[in-house]
């Protein structure tokens, strides 16, 4: 319930995360964003939240930018102040939002790295599947390149998400939006023996539905999964700081569009709302065709 006694930050913090459906990690981010711009509120002595107006917003942004903060930093606060304020005009804490005549600076999108593929094969070669962790390590690694999942998506996997017989699993994204994603021959040859070789030892007596286990038997963490790719990295060769999660996923994608696949059906794949977000690829494979073109090309 809303009303004159109500925190609004906690409760548009509680909403997005109650009745729109985002991360706790997009929960947090939201909150980092609020607490700066209600101490800069405090800090030139112009009261709460409620009493924001646009000069503040801009005076906030202005702020930002002259700590040093990039125009991708304080483009995603203001786009946090947008939803914050948009959302107690609605629900009548404020008679008009302060942000609606603040422009959104420009931002340059950065291309996303990705690996090769040689690359790619030199890390899914990297982990020791004669071992039951190394079986793990590459049941995961595999399903990774084959899905593009987001990493919070494969550790969150269950085991009545994977349909070896249908040839996909199933994946919760951002939002809780489900989506079947294909597998793959070789992601689900290295998950069957995972899931008949390897996950058993780590389940013991424990019953549990999450998919990829720790030698305990918990359930793996996006920070030991960090742990382990930049092991492997390590070892195929690659330098650590190109060989994260996302950066597998950028790959995932690059790759496919490499190969002809559909913009749409790359998309669906990923897990993208917009199709804006998964355009960002085509500029990867564009410049590499350019690239060819001024290599091979006897007038290139």
């Amino acid at each position: 319930m809303t009303g004159p006694g109500s925190d609004p930050m906690r409760v548009f913090l509680d909403y997005i995360v109650v009745e729109k459906g985002l991360s706790e990690n997009t929960r947090l981010s939201y909150k980092k964003d609020l607490s700066h711009f209600h101490e800069y509120m405090l800090g030139i002595d112009r009261g709460g939240l409620l009493e924001a107006t646009p000069g503040d917003i801009s005076g906030f942004l202005r702020h930002l930018s002259e700590r040093g903060l990039s125009a991708r930093s304080y483009a995603r606060a203001l786009v946090t102040l947008r939803g914050f304020y948009r959302f107690l005009a609605a629900k009548g804490f404020v008679g008009e939002s302060p942000c609606l005549k603040v422009d959104m600076p420009r931002v340059r999108k950065r291309l996303p790295e990705f690996l090769s593929i040689s690359e790619v094969e030199r890390l899914l070669s990297a982990p020791p599947a004669q071992t039951v962790l190394g079986l793990r390590d590459k049941a995961m690694l595999e399903t990774l390149y084959a899905t593009g999942l987001r990493v919070s998506e494969l550790t969150s996997l269950r085991t009545n998400s994977i349909s070896l017989q249908g040839g996909y699993l199933t994946a919760f994204g951002k939002g809780s939006r489900e989506r079947m994603v294909p597998l793959g021959d070789a992601a689900m040859h290295w998950l069957k023996r995972y899931m008949d070789e390897g996950r058993p030892s780590f389940c013991g007596e424990r019953r549990t539905g999450t998919l990829f286990l720790t030698s305990r038997g918990a359930g793996m963490t996006r920070q030991n999964f960090w742990s382990m790719i930049k092991k492997y990295a390590i070892l195929a060769g690659i330098s650590r700081a190109r060989c994260k999660p996302h950066i597998i996923r950028h790959s995932f994608a690059t790759h496919l569009l490499e190969r002809g696949a559909d913009l749409r059906m790359v998309q669906a794949m990923l897990g993208h709302a917009d199709i804006s977000t998964t355009q960002i690829y085509t500029h990867i494979t564009n410049e590499r065709l350019k690239n060819l073109h001024r290599i091979k090309h006897p007038r290139g």
